[in-house]
């Protein structure tokens, strides 16, 4: 009886979802995102994550007044609005046409655009890390629709409905999609060796991770991406977006990052996701507001 209570439970709130999701698809992105961002700093400041990012902001950030975090805070829910309506319009949002910039709703830097170039054109595999800045799903749009043959490591959602939908949504431009199962590291292993480009987030706690320090403070990296170089030598970069005025994006992309190594050459992988996280608190730092400071990163 529990079982069948649940499955119809799921079953409501995924067609709950798709029908959301639907509907905010007949609505215009620009639209959508202020309507979903003012709903967010409404009801955002009364649930419990609010706490979550108090406390977490007022850590990372002792020199800031009770004022100053809560702006940011503020800032925040305005942010995971918009990406809430971003994300039913995953497979039109990126606009970026060399000869009409006026029309481009993402903007990439000479250095950023020559990197990306490079990284296409070099012929072989690659590690790129993200983080959950601005709208995290947009730094992996431009792969496939640039011929960047890519793959992008990401978590299932536990109801099956939502899951197939957002599927379609990214399948559109987002090259090969690899689930979090216990499968995962040998695929994204042979995906490396075959040359494919590969797009992870890296930011968030992970209980069985290594020790890195992020804002002064221990927390837990997983050391996948890491081990992931030890196993099949790869360059890393970092990519980002940054939420602009006028519902704009601009993209940047690092230079390779080298990865910490012990004495005999071997890739340290504790080290490697140290320099990974410190690259991140850097971007964080840059725009506080437009990270995900609701989940409880350190324990």
């Amino acid at each position: 009886m529990r079982d069948r209570l649940n499955a119809l439970s799921s079953a409501l709130i995924g067609g709950t979802i798709v029908g959301l999701m639907q509907m905010t698809r007949l609505m215009s992105a620009d639209r959508t995102r202020d309507l979903f961002a003012a709903v967010t700093r409404k009801v955002g400041p009364h649930l419990r994550e609010h706490k979550i990012g108090r406390a977490n902001l007022t850590a990372a950030f002792p020199e800031k007044t009770p004022d100053e975090i809560e702006t940011i805070l503020m800032g925040v829910w305005d942010n995971l609005g918009r990406v809430g309506a971003e994300f039913a319009h995953l497979d039109h949002i990126w606009k970026f046409d060399r000869d009409h910039p006026e029309t481009n709703t993402v903007v990439f830097s000479p250095e950023s655009e020559e990197r990306f170039l490079r990284l296409r054109d070099d012929g072989k595999g690659a590690l790129v890390f993200a983080s959950h800045l601005a709208n995290w799903e947009v730094p992996a749009l431009p792969a496939p629709m640039y011929g960047l043959d890519s793959a992008v490591l990401f978590r299932r959602p536990n109801i099956a409905a939502a899951d197939r939908m957002i599927q379609e949504l990214r399948s559109v431009n987002m090259g090969e999609m690899i689930a979090t199962t216990h499968e995962a590291p040998v695929k994204l292993a042979a995906a490396l060796q075959r040359g494919v480009h590969i797009g992870m987030l890296v930011d968030q706690h992970f209980g069985r991770g290594v020790d890195v320090t992020f804002f002064g403070r221990p927390a837990k990296a997983n050391p996948l991406l890491a081990r992931l170089v030890r196993q099949i030598d790869c360059p890393i970069h970092g990519v980002r977006s940054i939420r602009l005025p006028d519902n704009r994006f601009r993209v940047e992309l690092t230079e390779a990052i080298e990865p910490a190594r012990d004495a005999d050459g071997t890739v340290n992988v504790q080290g490697t996701m140290q320099r990974v996280t410190s690259v991140i608190e850097g971007w964080v730092r840059e725009h506080p507001e437009q990270w995900l400071w609701l989940h409880r990163r350190w324990r």
